[in-house]
């Protein structure tokens, strides 16, 4: 279960970097399990993980961009 854990905390990582680095970046969860090269229940587990906590926001398009602190 430790694994697991720090897995998802790497991958968590890995994917705020990435939106950090390119902010205008915007990915369907689709295009993102392929960026990320994750399984489809990892991959939505991390999106619904970052929407949460409000790092990113899904778009009506279903698309997720990073959130922004003044909306």
């Amino acid at each position: 279960m430790a694994t697991v854990t720090a897995d998802l905390t790497d991958v968590l990582q890995r994917v705020r970097a990435e939106y950090r680095e390119m902010p205008g970046l915007r990915l369907t969860q689709r295009q993102a399990q392929r960026l990320l090269d994750l399984d489809s229940s990892t991959c939505e587990t991390v999106l619904d993980i970052l929407e949460s906590t409000r790092f990113l926001r899904r778009t009506f398009d279903q698309a997720y961009v990073l959130a922004t602190r003044d909306q």
